[in-house]
């Protein structure tokens, strides 16, 4: 069986003050937010993930959304540069931590802009989403490092949400799962499942049929059950008032210990 890792990354202390753009700002409580960190990060750990944590930067308030700032294929990581200035300083021990992992460091430059949850991969695909954090020219960054080793990968439209991965993920079978008002063009996914909670539409794979979902989508979680799956419920709440999700806060690397 392949060791699976996770990138992490504790939350700042000022949490609180992290971007939101599509949502009403609501009071965080950076406490409870912690210990969700925590909770999440042991989820992963019981179901066979060993997390390594990412260097914090205090300073950065989005900072835990690790995700954003790097994307995985293969061997190879496509150092993020996000739309959003403020958050360019988060990228700094993430390239650090990827490096001693032995991957091989490639970077998205001025002009191109590109956060890693606007990219969901499904097998050799990935789905990219031009937004309001990446950019046309981050799109084709990331097609010039991934195409040569042999990814597809697939532009669509994103405008009701943050991310791509704010509003679609992928089952184990490839299917994608989503909120139908969240979602630009359903029609672009092969297999498309809608599902009843917004916030449903934000799966972790945690290997064989687990699936890490927030707690906050009790009618999904009900209707994966139903197809076969089995629910992981974390309680996020603190993070989903910044517009985070279960993808935001941690990068998985399967691949390269396949």
């Amino acid at each position: 069986m392949p060791s699976k890792k996770a990138l992490i990354r504790r939350p700042s202390p000022r949490l609180a003050e992290g971007l939101v753009t599509h949502i009403e700002r609501e009071k965080v409580d950076v406490d409870l937010a912690v210990e969700q960190w925590e909770a999440y990060a042991e989820a992963l750990r019981k179901h066979g993930w060993e997390t390594i944590e990412v260097e914090p930067v205090d300073d950065c308030a989005d900072s835990v959304f690790v995700e954003d700032t790097v994307v995985m294929y293969r061997n190879v990581a496509l150092i993020a540069r996000s739309g959003a200035e403020s958050r360019r300083e988060e990228t700094l021990g993430v390239e650090e931590a990827v490096a001693r992992l032995g991957c091989s460091v490639n970077w998205i430059w001025e002009p191109g802009t590109l956060d890693g949850g606007d990219v969901l991969k499904i097998g050799d695909t990935l789905y990219v989403g031009r937004g309001g954090r990446t950019n046309a020219a981050g799109v084709q960054q990331l097609r010039a490092a991934f195409e040569p080793l042999g990814a597809r990968i697939v532009a669509v439209p994103v405008s009701r949400v943050l991310h791509l991965k704010s509003a679609v993920t992928a089952l184990p079978d490839g299917t994608v799962v989503g909120h139908i008002p969240k979602v630009d063009r359903p029609s672009l996914f092969p297999r498309f499942l809608s599902v009843p909670e917004e916030t449903g539409s934000h799966v972790v794979l945690l290997g064989g049929s687990k699936l890490l979902m927030a707690a906050s989508a009790p009618k999904t979680a009900e209707l994966l059950t139903d197809l076969g799956h089995d629910p992981v419920l974390v309680d996020i709440s603190e993070f989903e008032k910044l517009e985070g999700c279960v993808t935001c806060l941690s990068v998985r690397l399967r691949e390269l210990y396949a």
